[in-house]
């Protein structure tokens, strides 16, 4: 009994310092990532920002590597420079 319990329980959604303890990041940096887009997928809630455990594994899964050869799949917690026409160089501010 306890096992089908288990099989339909209802998914469980992280606020923002949960699912930062659960990547090993500060809240901070989980906020800035959802910023820049860089981040987790995430959900609202009302006002409420919300995380899936599926999605912070699945982001957290696109960092795995063989070797430090690898390319960068996670992207680091700033703005990126998007890839636009030739001239409009300006940096973004």
């Amino acid at each position: 009994m306890a096992e089908s319990a288990t099989l339909h329980a209802p998914p469980r959604f992280l606020r923002t310092p949960e699912a930062a303890r659960f990547l090993g990041l500060s809240g901070r940096t989980l906020e800035k990532h959802r910023t820049y887009g860089t981040g987790p997928a995430f959900k609202k809630l009302g006002g409420r920002v919300v995380y899936s455990i599926a999605d912070l594994q699945a982001w957290a899964n696109r960092g795995t590597k063989n070797s430090t050869a690898d390319a960068n799949t996670v992207l680091p917690a700033k703005r990126h420079q998007t890839t636009g026409t030739a001239g409009n160089s300006a940096p973004q501010r």
